[in-house]
């Protein structure tokens, strides 16, 4: 059986590594933002980024003393180490580390000698000299040194004599931690568990341990380090990174934790995974993943009637953990594999009682629309509305008489101007109000009519604001004649709720979607 530590510690690297990836950009702000998260979840190292590789990082590290009130993780500044032939008192990614300010500093060396011979076009004598060279220089400045020996597991399967040569180097000029990076991220949990076992053996100093996940396996290799005797975990929140990304921090700190009973973070914000992870996303512009592991939005979504039934009984039966130990939450979702229970569980958590019966005629409505191509599982709002008219109540805001939608065209085939009117009546109470507005589009002009209508009467439709519109054609081989799905994400400053619309009609799909959102707003603002 493995032997776990009592804990581990966390460097997060996703302001350097993670922020390699295709696609993530982050400002200085944005980084500032992101740390300050990191160290709202807790964990113990925070990798900034690389001074001198370019301007933000630099102003990355100048902000960041001023500007970042870090109460938990220590800042980190990343480089590599002296060039070859060089010397460390001259060499200038040197001496812009020391500038950084940090008091922990990591740099990489090669520990793989076709990367020396190939890349770096120097000797195996002198590649260990610069690690040498390079980790005396910094604990001469009072640096705290963590050595990432880039490539080491390909290296130390080439040549494991010289990739231990590169540890035994750097531990003996004063490095605390020695970390072996899966750079090209191609080893195999057992490959990785043999490697830093053997290790291990060889020296005092703390092993880290850095896996890519370009096989899967980051998460894997990770917690097969650790249980071969790591006691340093890097990657990145979300598994951001090059390429196939880093290990996910987000499901290695659980895993370690709550599986295996390694402390990673402080306990009592373990809970703030989900949260942390979500903002995190949203700081980086980058759609979380609903299927990742604790954290998404469908990893306690349960569909299945069967699921649903059993899961209202006992939670355990289909959740591996309690959703709020990471901060998420447990939700039935509704289709047509649904069963009662899983709607009558529905319905509580909307304070409905619904009984057997009414329940009854509510699957069959539903299953028969979804045959039709709505998508209940995705429209929550919709769903929510469904519910309730089923237990009597109907929406008495407004009345709809009739909507009309009018596009002109310039006339130029090369596409004049366009120009979209559409004009909205209603009944609100005893009042029939008849409003027309504008629009870039047929459904911008009709929310703004209906809004332009009815926003009068009831002022907190100014809080609601559409923020996703969404088109799917449901069978495309009919053409232009195809029905059409039409998804409205709206939002209000406590929730966002999705409704749908179903139609050959697109703009009518539109409508009915619209409308729904609207309609739920209000209700919901009371």
């Amino acid at each position: 059986m493995p032997s776990w530590p009592d804990s581990v510690d966390i460097f997060d690297t996703t302001l350097r590594d993670g922020s390699q990836q295709e696609g993530l950009s982050l400002t200085v702000d944005d980084k500032l933002r992101v740390a300050e998260q990191l160290d709202h979840l807790g964990v113990a190292y925070i990798e900034g980024g690389w001074p001198g590789a370019n301007p933000k990082d630099d102003e990355f590290f100048r902000r960041a003393p001023s500007e970042l009130r870090l109460g938990t993780s220590t800042l980190v500044a990343f480089s590599s180490t002296r060039r070859a032939g060089g010397r460390a008192e001259e060499d200038e990614t040197l001496r812009k580390l020391v500038e950084a300010g940090t008091s922990t500093v990591c740099i990489v060396a090669k520990s793989w000698d076709r990367h020396v011979t190939d890349a770096l076009r120097t000797d195996l004598d002198e590649a260990v000299a610069m690690v040498a060279d390079s980790v005396e220089f910094l604990r001469r400045h009072d640096k705290r040194v963590f050595l990432d020996a880039e490539h080491f597991f390909d290296g130390y399967r080439h040549n494991p004599e010289f990739a231990l040569r590169v540890l035994r180097a750097a531990e003996e000029a004063g490095a605390e931690a020695l970390v072996l990076c899966d750079t090209n991220g191609g080893a195999l949990p057992h490959q990785v568990a043999v490697a830093v076992a053997e290790v291990r053996e060889r020296t005092s100093a703390q092993i880290g341990i850095h896996c890519h996940n370009d096989t899967g396996c980051a998460v894997a290799n990770t917690l097969a380090a650790v249980a071969a005797g790591a006691t340093h975990v890097q990657g990145c929140i979300n598994g951001y990174g090059e390429r196939a990304g880093n290990a996910d921090l987000a499901a290695a700190i659980p895993d370690l934790t709550l599986k295996l009973s390694v402390r990673t973070i402080p306990p009592e914000r373990m809970e703030r995974l989900t949260a942390v992870s979500h903002h995190i996303a949203e700081l980086v512009n980058v759609a979380p993943n609903p299927q990742q592991p604790y954290v998404g939005a469908s990893v306690f979504a349960h569909k299945g009637g069967l699921h649903a039934s059993a899961i209202a009984r006992r939670r355990d039966l289909y959740e591996h953990v309690p959703p709020d130990s990471v901060g998420n939450g447990t939700r039935v979702v509704v289709s047509e594999m649904a069963g009662r229970s899983t709607l009558a569980m529905k319905a509580t958590e909307l304070g409905l009682d619904l009984d057997g019966e009414v329940l009854g005629r509510v699957l069959d409505e539903l299953k028969r629309l979804e045959h039709e191509g709505y998508h209940f599982e995705v429209a929550d709002g919709s769903l929510e509305l469904l519910l309730r008219r089923a237990s009597g109540w109907e929406p008495d805001f407004f009345t709809v008489e009739s909507f009309r939608v009018i596009t002109d065209h310039g006339g130029s085939a090369a596409g004049g101007p366009l120009t979209t009117e559409a004009t909205v009546k209603v009944h609100v109470g005893s009042q029939r109000v008849v409003a027309t507005a504008e629009g870039n589009g047929p459904v911008n002009a009709l929310d703004a009519a209906l809004r332009q209508a009815v926003e009068p009467h009831f002022p907190a439709l100014a809080g609601i604001r559409l923020t996703d519109y969404r088109v799917r054609v449901l069978d495309s081989g009919v053409g232009t004649g195809a029905v059409t799905r039409v998804l409205v994400d709206t939002s209000d400053d406590q929730s966002t709720w999705t409704t749908i619309g179903v139609s050959e009609n697109i703009i009518e799909a539109s409508w009915q979607a619209l409308y729904d959102s609207i309609v739920l707003g209000l209700l919901r603002a009371g």
